[in-house]
Order: structure tokens, then C-alpha cells, then sequence
């Protein structure tokens, strides 16, 4: 019996000696930044024609809701289908799609 209490004692003993083992500090504090690409909202009718072309060839029941325009003459399109739904397409000036 008091065998099994010393062996019980030291097993433990053993047990917090490991836990007192510092570990590695971890930086919680990074940050990650994404950025798609800084669109400037415009006016719907300063759209090329090439895109807004497009709109209603592949989108017919889709009204622009807002436009954006980048420093890459590329275009954020909000548009808005007759049952309410939305979303956004990406074009270029030419009005091919692009994905993003």
C-alpha cells in the first residue's frame, strides 16, 4: 500500500514538473490586410457604351444599380434583377468580364 501512495506521489511529482515549462510566446496581434481594388463610385450614365452593352446583352431583366471605376479603367457594376436580387459584375472598358 504504500508503495502504490509513493508511486502515485512521484507521478505526480512528475507530471507538474512538466507543466511548469514555459512555452513559446505566439504574436496574436499580426494583421492582414486584402485589398481587391479601390473603386471610386461614378455616375451610371458616365459608363462606356462597351459596357453597358454588355449589361443588356447577357443581363437583360438587370438594371445598374450603382457603377464604380479603378485606376485601371475597370468597372464594378451593382445590378439588380426584377425579382430583387443582387449582385456585382466586374468589366473592362471594352466590356469583357473580368473575375475578381
Amino acid at each position: 500500500m504504500k508503495n502504490l501512495a509513493l508511486a502515485t506521489v512521484l507521478s505526480f511529482v512528475g507530471v507538474t514538473a512538466f507543466a511548469n515549462i514555459e512555452s513559446p510566446a505566439h504574436d496574436t496581434n499580426t494583421t492582414i490586410e486584402i485589398v481587391v481594388a479601390d473603386f471610386e463610385e461614378i455616375s451610371v450614365a458616365d459608363l462606356p457604351s462597351a459596357v453597358t452593352g454588355a449589361v443588356e446583352s447577357n443581363y437583360p431583366t438587370a438594371t445598374i444599380s450603382k457603377a464604380y471605376k479603378n485606376d485601371k479603367d475597370q468597372y464594378k457594376l451593382d445590378l439588380t434583377l426584377e425579382d430583387g436580387t443582387t449582385g456585382s459584375v466586374y468589366a473592362d472598358a471594352e466590356g469583357n468580364w473580368i473575375d475578381m
